[in-house]
């Protein structure tokens, strides 16, 4: 009987230990302070979360789902990269280039529709519905003509994500 009930205190002990007793941090305001979302794993995995999210937004708006685009995706991915080298989140590269520059370099014969961007901590479906929360990322995301889509981000190391979504029409 002995036996038995120091194995199980040594059970318990070591479940214990397992778990994580400290209080999370604060902020001023008394709420607990948001974790950093680190972005790990396949890209293509969170690509395809946000082109399910905004065709989901789409449908039910009674609008056609997009498609990714490999060349939309690119201008996303260099924009984001640039936002981040300039320390600010603006639709203009840090040559001066417009987000149909962008779309030009990178090979995208369609019409370009419009870019949504974020400089944030939150996760994609985060930053997501803040855009809709906004008039003109919302009706970049909305816009009837659309059907392909791009989007990427860069991760710094301290945790901000920069993000990019491109709009456009086939060409």
């Amino acid at each position: 009987m002995t036996r038995i009930f120091s194995i199980l205190l040594l059970c318990l002990a070591a479940l214990a230990a397992c778990t994580d007793s400290r209080a999370p941090a604060l902020g001023t305001d008394g709420q607990p302070l948001p974790t950093v979302y680190k972005i790990r794993g396949n890209p293509e995995k969170l690509q395809f979360r946000m082109l399910d999210s905004v065709n989901a937004l789409r449908q039910a708006q009674g609008l056609q789902p997009v498609q990714l685009n490999a060349q939309l995706n690119a201008a996303a991915e260099t924009h984001s990269k640039d936002m981040a080298r300039q320390n600010r989140p603006w639709h203009f590269g840090s040559d001066g280039s417009s987000p149909l520059d962008r779309a030009a370099r990178v090979g995208y014969f369609g019409t370009f529709l419009g870019e949504a961007i974020s400089e944030t901590y939150e996760t994609e479906t985060e930053t997501l519905a803040a855009w809709m929360q906004e008039p003109g990322p919302r009706s970049v995301i909305l816009d009837p003509k659309a059907t392909q889509m791009g989007f990427a981000w860069h991760q710094e190391g301290g945790g901000k994500i920069w993000w990019t979504l491109e709009m456009g029409t086939g060409g």
